[in-house]
């Protein structure tokens, strides 16, 4: 898979070891920034890393910013994208499983290389359920997202 990474000053450090762990696994890395310590706005990466995901250009999305809930809220803003945080590993494939997320946010003051390692993993492996009940969800998700 093609995925886009996205950090604002906060996860920047974080963001090196998650780039270099999704190399691993064998993906293609897109890296929107940050590209360094100096602070940013993480509205502005998560919009760029957001549009990757829906011109198709990356199949999925990571964002890391201090706590994960910033770089969410921010990403759900762009229509197309279902962001989710996850600080655990049940989350990081059940949110893909059951909501057809397609960026994960995770928070670097909060997860360590390690944890972070093992929520990727988890989140790159899962994929959407083929049962009825969680696609009706996600065509409802759809519909409130195109009624504004």
């Amino acid at each position: 898979m093609k995925i886009v990474i996205g950090s604002d000053h906060a996860g920047y450090r974080l963001k090196a070891s998650v780039v270099e762990y999704v190399e691993s696994l064998g993906h293609e890395v897109i890296d929107v920034g940050s590209h360094d310590d100096t602070p940013v706005d993480f509205p502005d990466i998560a919009k760029q890393m957001a549009e990757k995901v829906t011109s198709g250009e990356a199949t999925r999305g990571l964002m890391v910013c201090g706590t994960g809930v910033g770089a969410s809220i921010a990403a759900n803003k762009i229509r197309g994208i279902r962001a989710a945080v996850c600080h655990d590993i049940h989350s990081a494939h059940q949110c893909v499983e059951h909501d057809d997320v397609n960026v994960m946010c995770i928070g670097a003051q909060i997860v360590g290389p390690w944890l972070a390692n093992d929520l990727i993993k988890a989140y790159l492996e899962a994929e959407f359920s083929t049962s009825e009940e969680f696609r009706r969800r996600v065509e409802k998700l759809h519909a409130m997202e195109n009624e504004g």
